[in-house]
């Protein structure tokens, strides 16, 4: 039993963040609003939420805009997801865009940011405007962002996919580099088999990510930087299995082999960490966009991402030391039958 309890622990974790992760319900939020531009003067504005519950008391809806806030004149509640509010928009708003809030004692305060492009700035506004109620609900739930909705659940499972694939490679870096130094093919396997293990994931990955972008960006493939550097990388590492297949001398082969994967492991870090983050990129972290820890990763998502990493990182390590077992195995039964 030696060695099992980080295998046990892979299972434990994982089959929490498919149970807690999957069913934990998203915080309620506003989600729609039937005008996208306003104006000074009066307005109607249907709103839809999800997970919501408003009702006839719903006390307080209103407009921010830039710290200033606008409370509705008249509130009517068509059901627990619907409602209809009127606002009188002073003219000089101090942004270009503005949202929209509202807040009952059971959901707390539900926004939909950003929901009005704002005609008619202007800085003569003073003070805060109305005074609203920001108290938090109680319970525990997933945050509920716009255009993720349902899909940020992928959190738990695209990002770790990508975790667990550079951490197989720089195993690989590592024996690539031992092979050089000691010439031992016993290494040269263990670079290879952490490089198969990791292409399945990188597989996983590209997957989950081509349908988390179908689902937020309304694609399966953007032109993103961190897209394509993930499937040149891809590319890359299956280039160094071929170069393997073309070179019969094995020792030879682990020689050129680690060269290249160490070259390969360069190129990935510079395709996945440093290229993204020097130009425009869809990604959260690249180019300027906020990252999940700024954005989407709240103290109830880090309660199931961190377990779900760890889980995924300890569940690709099992498999490379199946496939390594495997390959002794192959190896010892090839040795046998030269004899």
């Amino acid at each position: 039993m030696k060695g099992w309890w980080w295998k046990g622990l892979s299972v434990v974790l994982l089959l929490y963040v498919v149970l807690v992760g999957l069913h934990t319900p998203l915080g309620p939020a506003l989600v729609y609003a039937s005008l996208d531009r306003i104006a000074p003067g009066p307005i109607t504005v249907g709103a839809t939420g999800y997970n919501t519950h408003f009702t006839k008391e719903t006390p307080q809806v209103w407009l921010e805009n830039d710290g200033y806030r606008v409370c509705a004149a008249a509130v009517d509640v068509h059901s627990d997801v619907l409602l209809q509010a009127t606002f009188n928009v002073p003219p000089g708003l101090r942004s270009n865009m503005t949202s929209l809030w509202a807040w009952d004692a059971t959901d707390g305060p539900v926004v939909l940011r950003d929901a009005f492009f704002t005609e008619e700035l202007g800085k003569d506004l003073q003070g805060a405007g109305c005074t609203v109620s920001t108290t938090e609900r109680s319970g525990f739930s997933f945050p509920n962002r716009t255009i993720l909705n349902e899909t940020i659940r992928n959190l738990f499972f695209h990002v770790p996919m990508w975790f667990t694939m550079m951490v197989l490679m720089t195993i690989a870096f590592v024996q690539s580099l031992l092979v050089l130094r000691k010439g031992n093919l016993a290494h040269d396997r263990m670079a290879l088999s952490a490089v198969d293990t990791s292409l399945l994931f990188a597989a996983l990955g590209l997957i989950t990510g081509s349908i988390w972008a179908r689902a937020t960006w309304g694609d399966w493939w953007t032109s993103d930087p961190k897209l394509n550097g993930a499937a040149v990388t891809v590319l890359i590492y299956a280039a160094y299995l071929i170069l393997r297949g073309s070179v019969p001398d094995p020792h030879k082969r682990a020689r050129l082999a680690a060269i290249y994967n160490i070259f390969a492991y360069v190129l990935m870090m510079v395709f996945l960490m440093v290229l993204p983050r020097l130009t425009d990129s869809l990604h959260p972290g690249n180019g300027g966009n906020p990252a999940f820890s700024q954005y989407d990763l709240d103290s109830s998502l880090r309660a199931v991402f961190y377990p779900a990493v760890t889980g995924w990182v300890l569940l690709g390590v099992w498999a490379y030391t199946l496939h390594l077992r495997t390959a002794r195995l192959i190896s010892i039964a090839d040795e046998a039958n030269d004899r």
